[in-house]
């Protein structure tokens, strides 16, 4: 560990102000510069005033800087031919460097050493933009010209390399290739801090919210990740917060003195004074526990200093170790490859290997069509898309996988994996993709050639691997080979590339049960089975399948049926990922009985004519079978509640109005909402959460439910006249699903509320300004999905650190009441968030609560002290729960090594390094030492 890291872990380092700033303040002349030309250089003081740029590192120094930034943010070979200074790169460069060190080592000392941090800014290209003026630069190119700067500042003297302020995650990418590229070739090894730059709307300016930011640096193994620039401390919070507890690595801030104002001549004003600045990073280091902390634009020694002494007087947050699924990511946003529940789906369609429609539509170079076939599986619930562009017609398949990577990055949210078998066509891919990419995919077929030239480009870019189960014997057939081959590859990938383990996806392959032979009667188990052998023999890896290989030769209603239940039984024995198309799979529950048997005992080969009888039920029972498939697309039998509940549950849209306007015969509106339609969804809702119904079935419920209550609207009293409240509605950050949210809306607003419903993946920051703008009476959130939960106790949390009391209801399939009762508890369960938090199961509970809150003061205070005793006597049963028997005490001595109750990614710990007081919240672990 280089130094500046070790001091890293030991106290937050402070970083210097701005030089840009500071240097525009000197007024300089043109002599200054070296000329008219190079006016507006700052890079080229270094050379013509070299004494200007060592006062400014002085004084950022004498203020308390840790570490100081070379005057060489655009001093990248590109920035400096638009002054016609290309050709003196390094010199800039390594004189720049060379300045920062004499500062830093005069003033340096054993107790407090100086930092230089190489600066290194965006090169004003963006190489990911459809605009051509800003992307008519390569990859390549720029990993060249950041390799060239790095060389430069590293020859110097630096202690580390700074990118900062990028806006374009691939260009990012390319800066961090280029530095590892000058590395490999030699080059003294420092770490690399990455800062990209986000706009007030919490993304980078090509669209990138901080999950794909986090994602992306993490999967680079950069060494702190950070943001800086653009803003100030305020619009950067829930990102910061994001990356502390995501990230990886050390985590820095370097905000500018607040959020930059156009002043009364034109200039730009950063608002925010020293103590301002000091205060909103001071509370960083401690609700956050963030690394490093400085200044950039409007930033003076004067903001260093009351920097310096606010960090001093608060006790950094301590920061615990991320134990996190790895994640693929987009341009746009990042998506786990551990779904909870599983499995991740991976559209197959666009892949001119499968699909006519695609390899037709790729002959004809018709991309946006194929961009659209993209966005109707992001739209039904894929993940993920596999993208191939192999044909045999044409010979440029680089060039168009280049073109389509390019277009389905602008314009979709889902990852992307990277479908082919040539490393040429992959490279092109992985360097105009900006987020994290998988690669599809590598094997052992003619022994390392295809791993050894795939994964340095998995590790340059970043990417996630999946790993076949074929070696030189060709594709392992029993589950016995298929975990020895998945254990060969294993150990090249993470033992010899460092990949880590969950970034690798085996497909351990499964056969067709279509030809009765004998060798592959078995092979459906033994796929089930090397699924559950490699999960267990290999941890942290994940699992995946083409399923619908399993039934290659059937007829179409015999591979619906068989590929439905084969996947069933995959995601039982833990497949993680499925390459899947949703309208061909039926959930398990709902495959006839009769059907579900024939089909298990050809996949478990139960017995010799299991093919047969499944055959021979499809060819003789045709006309049954579409006798069968019609009776069920019919009205079932029975009340109208069930049979809108099944058209919910079954995902059948037609017809749902006049199923509405039936139940309306003999229920009132609010009844059918509340005592059908919402039970219905509830259903669902349960099911997924239990596995039984994959996402895309989900969201096809939701839509049935849209429709019902968009009919069903009409029938509800509006009460009109004066507004009773104003409530803000929103689906949390990373959550993409609005139907349970749509619903409250509807409900409050026909109710006399006021609704300001914020949409769908809205910042924590985004719905707290508009709850205090509308000076809101309570704010909903929403959220389908376990991980995006996570969202909601930070809404408390942020409120509690900027004093704000807004009531807040929490709602979603993922959430259930002890779930509220714990989050209603601020400072690990020691402090109650006095406007409350509460737990509505539905719409209507939601509307009770906001009445309540809403109403005469004695029934909102009745209801603030139940919620309080509630979730109070929650947390004592919990503490209790978990508490440890009386048992006999461990007796250690201190450094002797024990097995102690501890969190799974511990290991064995010695106690000295172990703090007793916050090993677990929920008890004291003292208790277990004498």
């Amino acid at each position: 560990m280089s130094e500046y890291l070790r001091r890293l872990g030991e106290r937050v380092l402070i970083f210097d102000g701005a030089m840009g700033t500071q240097l525009m303040a000197l007024d300089l002349s043109d002599q200054d510069f070296g000329g008219a030309t190079y006016r507006g250089c700052n890079e080229t003081l270094v050379l013509t005033r070299p004494d200007v740029v060592r006062a400014i590192h002085e004084a950022y120094l004498a203020a308390g800087a840790d570490v100081v930034e070379t005057d060489s943010f655009t001093g990248s070979r590109l920035k400096l031919d638009e002054y016609g200074l290309g050709d003196r790169t390094r010199d800039i460069n390594l004189r720049a460097a060379t300045l920062a060190r004499e500062a830093c080592d005069a003033m340096a000392t054993p107790q407090w050493p100086r930092f230089v941090a190489g600066s290194m800014g965006p090169t004003g290209m963006l190489v990911s933009s459809s605009d051509p003026s800003l992307s008519k630069i390569t990859y390549e190119q720029l990993r060249d010209i950041y390799a060239e700067q790095a060389r430069a500042l590293v020859g110097g003297g630096v202690d580390l390399l700074l990118l900062e302020t990028m806006q374009d995650l691939l260009e990012l990418k390319a800066a961090v290739a280029g530095i590892r590229l000058e590395f490999a070739r030699g080059l003294r090894r420092v770490p690399i801090q990455a800062q990209p730059t986000l706009i007030t709307e919490g993304r980078m300016l090509l669209g990138t919210d901080i999950r794909a930011v986090c994602a992306t640096l993490d999967a680079l193994n950069v060494d702190v990740m950070g943001l800086n620039c653009s803003t100030g401390p305020a619009q950067m919070r829930d990102s910061i917060r994001y990356l502390c507890e995501n990230a990886r690595c050390f985590v820095s801030v370097v905000p500018n003195a607040g959020l930059p104002l156009m002043g009364p001549q034109g200039e730009t004003i950063y608002p925010e004074s020293p103590q301002e600045l000091a205060t909103e990073l001071a509370a960083f280091v401690r609700d956050f526990g963030v690394n490093a902390v400085g200044g950039c634009c409007g930033t003076t020694p004067e903001h260093i200093a009351a920097l310096r002494d606010a960090v001093a007087s608060v006790e950094p947050k301590r920061r615990s170790a991320v134990e996190r699924p790895q994640e693929a990511a987009s341009a746009i946003t990042a998506v786990s490859l551990e779904q909870q529940p599983r499995p991740l789906l991976v559209g197959e369609r666009i892949n001119s290997q499968g699909s006519r429609r695609i390899k037709r539509l790729l002959l004809a170079d018709s991309y946006d069509d194929i961009v659209l076939v993209a966005r109707e599986q992001v739209e039904g619930g894929a993940h993920l898309l596999d993208v191939c562009c192999a044909l045999t017609e044409r010979p440029d398949e680089d060039v168009q996988m280049r073109e389509l990577v390019r277009r389905l990055a602008q314009s979709i949210e889902a990852p992307l994996v990277i479908d082919s078998t040539e490393p040429k066509v992959l490279e092109v891919a992985l360097q105009n993709y900006p987020g994290r990419a998988v690669i599809n995919s590598v094997h052992l077929e003619s022994g390392r050639a295809k791993m050894d030239s795939v994964l340095p480009l998995a590790r340059e870019h970043g990417a996630a691997l999946v790993a076949l189960t074929i070696d030189e014997n060709g594709m392992a057939k029993t589950a016995q080979r298929k975990v020895e081959v998945a254990r060969r590859i294993y150990d090249i990938a993470v033992g010899e590339y460092a990949m880590p383990p969950g970034a690798l996806i085996f497909d351990d392959l499964t056969f067709t049960l279509a030809t009765g032979e004998a060798e592959f009667l078995d092979s459906a188990v033994e796929t089930i089975e090397g699924i559950r052998g490699i999960k267990s023999a290999l941890p942290g890896v994940l699992t995946s399948l083409g399923v619908s290989n399993v039934s290659f030769g059937l007829k179409p209603e015999a591979r619906a049926a068989l590929n439905s239940v084969f996947l069933h039984h995959c995601v039982e024995a833990g497949l993680d990922c499925a390459l899947v198309h949703p309208k061909e799979i039926t959930p398990y529950f709902e495959i006839d009985a009769g059907v579900r048997e024939l089909c298990d005992d050809l996949v478990f080969n139960r017995r010799p004519d299991a093919l047969t009888r499944l055959i021979e039920h499809f060819e003789a029972n045709a006309s049954a079978a579409g006798a069968a498939n019609e009776a069920q697309a019919e009205e079932p039998a029975g009340p109208i509640e069930e049979r809108i509940h099944q058209a919910i549950l079954r995902r059948r849209k037609d017809g749902i109005e006049a199923k509405i306007d039936e139940a309306l015969q003999a229920r009132t509106p609010v009844e059918v909402l509340n005592e059908i339609l919402l039970p219905a969804m509830k259903d669902v809702g349960d099911r997924f959460g239990r596995g039984e119904l994959i996402l895309p079935f989900v969201l096809q419920s939701a839509e049935v439910m849209k429709k019902a209550v968009a009919h069903l609207e009409q029938f509800l009293e509006r009460r009109e006249g004066a507004t009773k409240g104003t409530v803000v509605l929103a689906t949390v950050f990373g959550d993409v699903h609005d139907i349970g949210k749509n619903l409250v809306h509807t409900i409050l607003a026909n109710n006399g509320y006021t609704v300001v419903d914020l949409g769908k993946q809205v910042p924590m920051n985004v719905i707290l300004e508009k709850a205090v703008e509308v000076n809101a009476d309570a704010i909903g959130l929403s959220a389908l999905l376990v991980s995006t939960s996570k969202q909601m106790p930070i809404c408390l949390e942020e409120q509690d650190a900027r004093g704000l009391r807004f009531p807040v209801i929490v709602g979603g399939a993922a959430i259930n009441r002890d779930f509220g009762r714990r989050i209603a508890l601020l400072d690990a369960g020691t402090r109650f968030f006095e406007p409350g938090l509460f737990y509505a199961r539905d719409a209507f509970e939601g509307l009770d609560l906001v009445d309540a809150l809403t109403g005469e003061a004695a029934r909102r205070a009745e209801l603030l002290a139940r919620i309080k005793r509630e979730a109070v006597a929650a947390q004592a049963s919990r503490r209790t729960a978990a508490a440890p028997a009386a048992a006999t005490p461990l007796s250690l001595v201190k450094g002797e090594r024990a097995d102690v109750p501890q969190p799974p990614f511990w290991g064995t710990r010695t106690l000295e390094s172990i703090d007793l007081t916050d090993v677990w919240p929920c008890f004291d672990l003292r208790s277990l030492y004498r």
